[in-house]
């Protein structure tokens, strides 16, 4: 047996594997590209692998950079199932068609303002093909062995990451290949905390935050500094969130802070249609959470929701004080553009970065320092202050990576460091080596590696 590395390779975007069993292929992730445009080019290059050769796909849960290729996958010629959780499958049917949504309106607003290289510039897929990838989902229960193809299994743990997200086990050959997927926090505001794994013999370990510990202290508490420092200027809270996950953590907080009587009570919107059904998903799968029924529901209630086009250009004209959340959470593109465009240039107003931002997208620019951006083909301006909760992260530090990781009883035969930058899973790979003392390797991209 032999695994293929076909993302999340010294990047923390495109995660994607092969597993080839010599009579069958089994692909677990079917993620994008994002970040850097060499990156991101790489969503157009041909697959290392003829997707009429991958016989299954399973995913560990529904963001884009692990979910996002399979329309493509599709439409070049995939025709097996796709298995997930039911969380994962409710959140793909709202983010597959908006990525292709999102795609073609970028392409059209590219042509009308004339600022792509390309003429005309053309999506990656479109909704039509979402729709057919959405027709292979087939959900599974966690803890339910399910068959994937002849000769191989599978198994969905809780990740604690977002709704659905899992960490998947394969048995194949008489062995246990364990993809970690996204692991979230031990103590999380909103989401259960990653159930333990005890065996593998292959195993591969993200390392987002392989070469950090998140700081100490309560999220709440900076939350509230910067919305009561800014409202009390006058000005506009901007915060570019992920429409899954960490749109519906923050609106917690801020029904928190409300509740508490800690901050006043400013209007807030919520401008991303795909973020509104997500939190309506989110509301349903309170299996997956810790907090009260109760208090999910109204903390989902507490956003104005923003609705068309129209709507989104009357709030950004608006300059009353205000807090808009807005898709995406990197700022890579969606209506936290136009947004950023309109109150950017605000001295009083403020943008706030929330979750991890990857090297070269402009959420990763802001956090550098850097007063000036390039949306939708010209330069913007930036004199809002630029704030960060980075103790709100949805993915495990390094210390969480390893208490996750000293759950095994016994060690891997090897283990893989993936969806990491560089340096993070180095890191990671030095420590796991040093405390565990477990083989360790950090996989090239397209290359194969025999499973011993």
């Amino acid at each position: 047996m032999r695994l293929q590395f076909l993302g999340a390779t010294d990047t923390v975007t495109g995660s994607k594997y092969v597993l080839d069993t010599g009579a069958h292929r089994v692909m677990v992730d079917c993620g994008l590209f994002q970040g850097y445009k060499s990156l991101r080019l790489r969503n157009w290059d041909p697959l290392a692998i003829n997707p009429h050769h991958v016989d299954a796909v399973v995913l560990t849960h529904a963001h884009i950079d692990h979910s996002g290729y399979l329309p493509l996958l599709v439409r070049n010629g995939f025709r097996g199932p796709v298995y997930c959780t039911k969380g994962t499958a409710d959140l793909c049917n709202i983010m597959l068609p908006d990525s292709a949504r999102l795609a073609v309106e970028d392409a059209q607003y590219a042509n009308a303002q004339g600022f792509s290289r390309h003429h005309p510039a053309l999506p990656l897929y479109d909704e039509k093909d979402a729709a057919k990838a959405l027709r292979k989902l087939h959900p599974v229960a966690y803890g339910e062995r399910f068959p994937v193809v002849e000769g191989v299994e599978a198994e969905f743990h809780r990740a604690g990451h977002i709704i659905g997200a899992a960490t998947v086990t394969l048995f194949a050959g008489g062995q246990r290949i364990v993809f970690s997927g996204d692991l979230g926090r031990q103590v999380d505001p909103v989401m259960r905390p990653p159930e333990p794994v005890a065996e593998a013999d292959t195993l591969l370990v993200e390392s987002t935050y392989g070469d950090r510990v998140h700081p100490a202290g309560d999220p709440l508490d900076v939350l509230e500094q910067i919305v009561r420092r800014t409202i009390g200027e006058g000005g506009t809270l901007l915060i570019p969130a992920f429409a899954v996950g960490r749109t519906q953590a923050l609106l917690f907080c801020l029904y928190q802070l409300i509740r508490a009587h800690r901050i006043p009570h400013v209007p807030i919107y919520l401008d991303s249609p795909m973020a509104e059904r997500a939190t309506e998903v989110f509301a349903h799968h309170v299996d997956d959470l810790h907090i009260e029924a109760a208090d999910c529901q109204a903390a989902c209630a507490l956003a104005v929701p923003i609705q068309s086009p129209q709507q989104s250009m009357h709030l950004s004209s608006d300059r009353t004080p205000k807090i808009i959340l807005a898709a995406s959470g990197m700022a890579t593109g969606g209506r936290v553009l136009h947004h950023l465009k309109s109150f950017g240039g605000g001295k009083h107003n403020a943008i706030l970065m929330s979750g991890f931002q990857a090297a070269g997208t402009r959420g990763a620019a802001l956090l550098a320092g850097q007063r000036a951006l390039r949306v939708h083909g010209r330069e913007v301006p930036i004199r809002a202050t630029v704030e960060q909760i980075a103790n709100l992260s949805a993915h495990a530090d390094v210390n969480e990576l390893m208490t996750w990781l000293h759950g095994f009883t016994r060690a891997p035969r090897q283990t893989f460091v993936v969806h990491g930058e560089p340096a993070a899973s180095d890191a990671l790979r030095q420590r796991i080596e040093r405390e565990l003392q477990w083989p360790v390797r950090m996989p090239e991209y397209r290359q194969t590696y025999p499973l011993i």
